[in-house]
């Protein structure tokens, strides 16, 4: 059975709220963060509205030392930063640490390192300049940046990892953190993920013409997931943090819980029957899910709320009809399904870490939150779980158990089962 693993912090940088309490007011009363980019109108793209967190570097002074926040320009690392500290001090911690926690591990992810810093670099190299770049470079390209500035911050001395799968990052970190408590490697993760999605990311995705373009005007009308008339997702940018811990680690030290993390699974259906680079396989969408319920030891049956990938492109319907199989429910028996990105938008790498702490938030403070823009449901998912299931104002409602998941490029899948702490 392995050891219990509950969750007793989080942490947030999100397009529409920068902390737990201004986050949770948004995503009960469906406020969204995305918002009209003028840099993209002036660099003609295609879309020209994102989910960008309102951060400033200032925000950073009460987190790490003048040292450390002189010199640092990657806004992933630092969105990174706020979110674990965020959470960790939200546990019950403080940040700083005379000793070295050799229990307390982390698992942060990412997708690249921030390209600004790397365009600086090399328009000095370049320009014969290299002598200009600085000592803090090196730390900021590498993709374990995040993990050092946080690991080091906190004094954390077990397993440091940081993980890379596109949009199935998030939920996958926190996966591992879980595994690592659960078969005794570590009493206490830091998990999550982070992105900044700058110039030069945004505008790889916009050349490939999956990006929302008719709502430039409308920016809050932009992410439409499940919605006939979506036309693309909307970039977003953020980080969500995790603290996870055993629970008897967890009870010796009065920590307050939010939840248990009862099991997950990552997979990937090897880019075959059906997946390919940028659209996941059905067979291992499916099995992910499967084996998350069984790892978690629940019954389908028992899942109150479904908080899917769910991307505002053709791959809703797809996903969807993944889950009917994989839950073997439908119809009125379908569990309650919302999708954050109607809010937010698709922060890439840190989707499913923002999206797990609003997972369970909804499970702690018992709602589920709206699926902004869902005036049109996409009909043939109408036909399979039915309007009923696709709350489109917060609904108030007690929540037992959620199933998160999140499918990346390269085929990549993860799925976590998260529940109410019971102490039987």
């Amino acid at each position: 059975m392995g050891n219990r693993v509950v969750i007793t912090g989080l942490g947030i940088v999100s397009p529409n709220g920068l902390n737990i309490p201004d986050f949770l007011h948004a995503i009960q009363n469906g406020i969204s963060g995305i918002r009209f980019v003028p840099e993209y109108e002036d660099l003609k793209f295609n879309c020209q509205v994102s989910g960008m967190p309102e951060f400033e570097w200032e925000q950073l002074r009460n987190y790490i030392t003048e040292t450390s926040l002189y010199g640092l320009k990657g806004k992933g690392i630092a969105y990174g930063i706020k979110a674990a500290l965020d959470a960790w001090t939200d546990a019950g911690n403080e940040i700083v640490s005379e000793d070295t926690l050799w229990e307390t591990g982390c698992v942060f992810g990412s997708s690249v390192a921030d390209t600004d810093v790397i365009k600086n670099a090399i328009t000095r190299v370049d320009a014969r300049e290299s002598k200009k770049l600085g000592s803090r470079v090196v730390e900021q390209i590498m993709n374990s940046g995040v993990t050092a500035y946080i690991s080091g911050r906190l004094g954390l001395g077990n397993k440091i990892i940081n993980n890379s799968a596109a949009c199935a990052t998030g939920t996958q970190s926190i996966l591992m953190g879980y595994e690592y408590i659960k078969f005794g490697m570590a009493k206490r993760m830091v998990v999550g993920s982070c992105e900044y999605v700058d110039r030069y990311v945004f505008g790889g995705f916009d050349s490939m013409r999956v990006l929302s373009r008719k709502f430039n005007n409308e920016p809050e009308r932009a992410s439409r997931p499940m919605s006939a008339s979506a036309g693309g997702f909307v970039p977003g940018s953020g980080a969500g943090a995790l603290i996870l811990e055993d629970l008897e680690f967890a009870l010796a030290r009065g920590a307050k819980i939010y939840g248990e993390l009862k099991g997950g699974s990552t997979n990937s259906g090897g880019q075959k029957n059906g997946g390919s680079m940028t659209a996941p396989g059905p067979e291992g969408v499916i099995r992910c899910i499967k084996e998350a319920i069984a790892d978690a030891n629940i019954s389908a049956d028992e899942i109150d709320l479904v908080s899917g990938h769910l991307t505002a492109t053709i791959a809703d319907k797809l996903e969807i009809q993944n889950w009917v199989k994989a839950l073997g429910r439908s119809g009125d028996d379908f569990p309650m399904v919302n999708s954050l990105k109607s809010m937010v938008g698709h922060s890439l790498s840190a989707a499913g870490s923002i999206e797990t702490v609003a997972a369970v938030l909804q499970l702690k403070h018992n709602f589920i939150h709206p699926n902004l823009n869902l005036e049109d449901p996409i009909p043939e998912i109408l036909d399979i779980i039915g309007a009923n299931n696709l709350p489109t104002t917060k609904v108030e409602k007690v929540i037992n158990t959620v199933a998160k998941a999140n499918f990346g490029f390269g085929d990549v899948n993860s799925c976590l089962i998260i529940s109410k702490y019971n102490n039987n």
